[in-house]
């Protein structure tokens, strides 16, 4: 029997054949090949052990090596692994799962539409919208807003939405149709002059978006609750209740991106549950399986659905996988674990305590101008100056050396720039919580100083 392969050697046999998400042949030169995981923790192929500071892509919110969603689909394999979900065709667990979902999303979503992940779930709410409008004789409706860091995955149309601007480059000249708003960062927001709280002069950005683009042509404004990947940003408590009141002024679907969000992440089922908010669509993905197998999906709100159902035209939009059996099947079982393990109550009180934690260890760096989050969603942001609250030059490479000096304190995350994303499991328990802090403590030291 073969010894099995190191770390370094695994990815030298990876550099040869694959082509990875976001590829850098440079930046992959030092990576981890992941060949087991438990709980909260990943383990390489030299056994070294890690945090998983963000539960991988901020989807394994069960935790590690879990037997029931291994069992749920060994069983539903053995009986049907895969059939089509087209019109004229169903499956058990897709109708289970959609009927479970209308139970716990918001009240005015119940109904369903399955996808295979985020990018996919963006895609197919913009041509829901497309459709919805034309349907509703309002053609010209067919422009976007999104936020500036707003991340909404990376397929073509998904990225003309997504507000990073890292995105773009290699791919333009993007879609047209697509516009941005500022992000509602409490932390870089400019005071209003007005004597307008924060919350609502970031919120009538896009009012003043909708009227540049002319309401006649604006069909939906698309935002996470909590912006994850662009830096943990959680807007101010009065932002989407604001946010609504325009929406509904000006006819514009308001779509939540509860890709990250969704099921518990912030200590909400629903993560604009906090802010007394309903949207017209939501999209999810990442949790809704624990990241066992890819699955995700947009709600629908009631209103709309009959649209779809009443009209004379098919909604000519499919993947092959959407009500994947096997992939709901894991859905329901995932459902299930959330529930028995108390996740969503677990997530808002280990989620205090992991700010709390990260406040108390880190707020009195030179360095650390914001420490932030929501749920078990924290970040913590890196300056050049505190008073000023700027950042590090780019060529200064403050993302790749706070990285490396994480992975050598035994933590794994990704960064965002200047900003430490931090998502653990919501089964993190306080010792690893604590073990997770001092490594993020001890990486800002290495590369910033006392």
């Amino acid at each position: 029997m073969n010894a099995p392969l190191s770390n370094s050697a695994l990815v030298d046999k990876d550099q040869e054949h694959m082509i990875h998400p976001l590829h850098q042949n440079a930046a992959h030169a030092n990576a981890k090949v992941w060949v087991e995981a438990e709980g909260s923790h990943l383990i390489d192929a030299d056994g070294n052990r890690y945090i998983d500071g963000l539960s991988c892509l901020w989807n394994v919110s069960c935790g590690h090596g879990r037997q029931p969603m291994v069992d749920a689909a060994a069983q539903q394999m053995k009986q049907l692994a895969f059939c089509s979900s087209y019109n004229g065709s169903s499956n058990p667990p897709a109708i289970e799962l959609a009927e479970r979902l209308a139970d716990i999303c918001y009240p005015q979503i119940n109904n369903f539409y399955f996808t295979s992940g985020g990018g996919e779930s963006t895609d197919s709410n913009f041509k829901l919208a497309r459709f919805y409008w034309k349907a509703k004789g309002k053609p010209e409706k067919v422009k976007v807003i999104s936020r500036v860091l707003g991340y909404h995955g990376v397929t073509f149309a998904a990225m003309c939405a997504t507000g990073i601007s890292s995105y773009w480059p290699a791919f333009e000249p993007r879609m047209p149709e697509f516009s941005h708003i500022p992000a509602p960062d409490p932390y870089h927001y400019p005071q209003p002059e007005d004597g307008s709280s924060l919350g609502i002069a970031a919120a009538n950005e896009l009012e003043k978006e909708i009227l540049k683009q002319g309401p006649e042509t604006v069909a939906m404004f698309i935002a996470e609750p909590v912006q994850g990947a662009g830096g943990v940003i959680v807007p101010p408590a009065d932002y989407f209740a604001r946010i609504r009141e325009i929406c509904d002024k000006y006819e514009v679907l308001l779509v939540a991106d509860e890709v990250i969000t969704a099921f518990g992440r912030t200590g909400k089922m629903f993560a604009l549950e906090h802010y007394g908010v309903q949207p017209d669509l939501v999209q999810f993905a990442k949790s809704i399986t624990s990241g066992y197998l890819p699955l995700g999906g947009i709600g629908i709100s009631d209103e709309i659905a009959a649209t779809i159902r009443e009209s004379a035209s098919p909604w000519m939009h499919a993947y092959t996988y959407s009500g994947h059996p096997t992939t709901c099947a894991v859905g329901l079982a995932t459902l299930d674990y959330i529930e028995s393990e108390n996740l969503v109550e677990r997530a808002a009180s280990s989620g205090a305590y992991l700010l709390e934690k990260l406040h108390s260890e880190l707020d009195n760096h030179p360095h650390v101008g914001d420490v932030r989050g929501l749920g078990m969603m924290c970040a913590v942001e890196l300056v050049d100056d505190k008073e000023a609250r700027s950042w590090y030059p780019p060529e200064w490479g403050v993302g790749p050396k706070m990285t490396k000096a994480m992975i050598d304190h035994g933590v794994f995350t990704r960064m965002r720039s200047e900003v430490v994303c931090l998502a653990p499991p919501l089964t993190t328990d306080q010792a690893t919580l604590d073990e997770l802090v001092a490594g993020v403590r001890n990486a800002v030291v290495d590369v910033f100083g006392e």
